[in-house]
């Protein structure tokens, strides 16, 4: 008796597709009105957000006599990111009481000795784009030609030296192989000494042909489907509150 109660009372609580669908087309008006609301909002979005373009700043970064770079790019990308960024972030919001309004992204194209900097940023901001990207690049200029000047010095110093002891050896007699080793010496330092490369400035805040953002398209799409999902939540959240008013209208009674 019992088990047939439970049975009875279960199918009375189960709600079928049925169910659904009537409760669907008894609130459409809130659907229609949801889905309007929010597919208008996307629209509009998407019509009136300001258009933005990529960025770019190239450099490469100094190189010593045999070739290798002074830093590593990974190093100085992480000194970029972890140090000036932060300065220069700070610096902006000092000066004008709000955050840099767009991001700058290091990264160091694969074999290669070059740091790219990326910033994507409306027209209008252009020039706050050029003036960052040069504050950045300056200090890794000064950052790593300071670390040049020092390794200058060092050959100079030692091809000083060389010169001595050449002058010392060219008056002597039987010293014609350790003349020649020497002038060997200062011949492949003079070369480093030649072969010391600065920062060198690539490409400084250019501008993509193509804009970036927004992509009108894909936001109307997105805008859509959240028109869709939000009208249906809509229409059942209204008819439960209907039911919860219904039942607290009939307990008070």
């Amino acid at each position: 008796m019992n088990s047939a109660y439970e049975q009875q009372q279960k199918l009375d609580d189960d709600i079928s597709l049925v169910d659904l669908a009537a409760v669907f087309v008894r609130r459409r008006f809130v659907f229609y009105i949801v889905f309007i609301i929010v597919t208008l909002a996307g629209l509009a979005y998407a019509l009136l957000a300001s258009d933005k373009y990529e960025y770019v700043s190239l450099l490469e970064v100094a190189k010593l006599g045999d070739g290798k770079s002074v830093e590593q790019p990974h190093t100085v990308i992480a000194t970029i990111e972890n140090r000036w960024l932060p300065e220069v972030g700070v610096r902006f919001r000092a000066e004008m009481d709000m955050k840099l309004p767009f991001e700058v992204k290091a990264s160091n194209p694969e074999q290669t000795s070059l740091v790219r900097l990326v910033s994507e940023a409306e027209q209008e901001s252009a020039d706050l784009v050029e003036k960052i990207h040069t504050t950045l690049i300056e200090k890794v200029k000064e950052h790593q030609n300071g670390s040049l000047k020092i390794e200058e010095k060092s050959l100079q110093r030692q091809v000083k030296s060389l010169d001595d002891v050449i002058q010392a050896l060219e008056g002597q007699q039987n010293a014609g192989e350790a003349l020649a080793s020497a002038i060997e010496k200062r011949v492949n330092l003079e070369s480093e000494l030649e072969q010391l490369k600065p920062v060198d400035e690539l490409v400084v805040s250019r501008q993509s042909a193509d804009k970036t953002e927004p992509r009108r398209v894909l936001i109307v799409v997105v805008a859509g489907i959240l028109a869709g999902a939000g009208g249906i939540f809509a229409v059942f959240l209204a008819e439960f509150c209907v039911l919860v008013r219904a039942k607290l209208r009939v307990d008070i009674k």
